[in-house]
């Protein structure tokens, strides 16, 4: 049976669209979970260095849009679909199709050209409710150690992971985990045996240093020869992040991520050493969540500013590995080669999804047992939409 409350909530679908009209302000408390972090501190500035790069050249970036005169640092301008090229009757026939399919969705936001030209919540979500990432954490915990490289902290992705951790001594040490490279941790190929789901992330949280957790767990295979998705490896990267710029995650995040961007009120769950998780517990609004997304369409550069170099960006969403799905891996990005798209994952059906070629970021938050349904509906409808093309997405 139909929830009568999202039937209600699709009626209103066409008004929203048209109107991009905001919804009123809730924000639920964040649950008591692993202590926050304080507010930030300006960490010192380093002599720059070049980037490093694992490989001898970068791919070529992709097609960008001429930088926009308005950025949304103070907030989203909105805007009709029409106004930027993007078909209404189709957006409203994909809203039709979430109703159909019951899907429990929490928030949807198109972006197009840098405006907002479809956002709508479902109750209790509302426009300012901080949305738990998952693993969409990861992309911004990448973002941050290019910033950390692009600054002169870190020396390059070939830097051998241990020699981060050069005081501490860990367990199941061989030369094949000595030889785990930065890299390695960036595209889930560390080698590590480690078996990803709830029953590992109960066991790292009930740990009084995950980061020891981590990493002296043994090896299954060399490093960078096999994918294997482990969320203990990026909650590593924060702690690399924080051991090499003498400040904490949150701290170097805020002051050279969110604050540029206009991102404030972050929450960010951390480990007992308070080290930001790097693997999940980044909660924000959707809203925010875009500017990630709005960020790396730009190649790093917002409103005058490279944030993060272009060199990083084009690095992170290239595809360095496959996988078992139909998406690709970079450095903590997900690769759609289909649309020549790159996404932000989170458990549940949290993306922040990317499609350069038409200019799109798509975020989506919600609590579905399989997000592919989540990237069909961005093929049949916000694709076509951009496109002026009502056909379906081929099966």
């Amino acid at each position: 049976m139909k929830n009568p409350t999202r039937t209600i909530i699709a009626l209103a679908l066409a008004l929203l669209i048209t109107g991009c009209t905001s919804l009123p302000v809730t924000s639920p408390p964040p649950p008591p979970a692993s202590p926050t972090l304080p507010q930030a501190q300006q960490p010192p500035p380093p002599a720059a260095t070049p980037l490093p790069t694992a490989s001898p050249s970068l791919p070529s970036l992709p097609p960008t849009p001429s930088l926009p005169s308005i950025w949304p640092t103070a907030g989203w301008q909105t805007s009709t679909p029409e106004q930027q090229g993007m078909d209404s009757q189709r957006l409203a026939a994909m809203f039709e199709s979430i109703e159909e399919q019951d899907l429990n969705l929490d928030g949807v936001l198109i972006v197009r050209h840098g405006y907002i030209v479809t956002e709508t919540y479902f109750p209790p979500f509302q426009q300012d409710t901080k949305h738990e990432l998952y693993s969409c954490t990861k992309s911004f915990a990448s973002a941050l150690v290019g910033m950390a490289i692009d600054k002169g902290y870190v020396d390059g992705v070939s830097h051998p992971v241990l020699d981060f951790f050069s005081e501490r001594t860990f367990a199941n040490s061989d030369e094949r985990k000595t030889a785990m490279t930065l890299e390695n941790l960036l595209t889930m190929t560390s080698g590590l045996d480690w078996e990803e789901g709830d029953p590992i992330y109960a066991q790292m949280m009930r740990s009084p240093d995950w980061v020891q957790f981590v990493l002296d767990t043994p090896m299954a295979v060399e490093p960078g020869s096999q994918f294997n998705y482990c969320s203990g490896c990026s909650h590593v990267l924060s702690a690399i992040v924080q051991a090499t710029t003498g400040t904490s995650t949150l701290d170097f995040a805020q002051a050279y991520l969110f604050e540029p961007l206009g991102i404030s009120g972050v929450t960010w769950y951390a480990d007992p050493d308070g080290i930001a998780n790097g693997g999940w517990g980044l909660r924000l609004t959707p809203r925010d969540m875009a500017k990630l997304g709005y960020l790396y369409l730009h190649h790093g550069v917002w409103d005058g500013q490279q944030i993060v170099s272009a060199e990083w960006v084009s690095a992170s969403v290239e595809a360095h590995v496959q996988t078992e799905d139909e998406l690709d891996y970079g450095y903590q990005w997900w690769v759609y080669p289909p649309l020549n798209a790159y996404t932000a994952r989170g458990r549940g059906g949290q993306l922040i999804f990317v499609m350069p070629d038409l200019d799109v970021v798509v975020v989506f938050t919600a609590e579905v047992e399989d997000d592919h349904v989540l990237l069909e509906l961005i093929e049949d409808f916000v694709v076509p939409a951009a496109r002026g093309d009502s056909s379906l997405r081929s099966e």
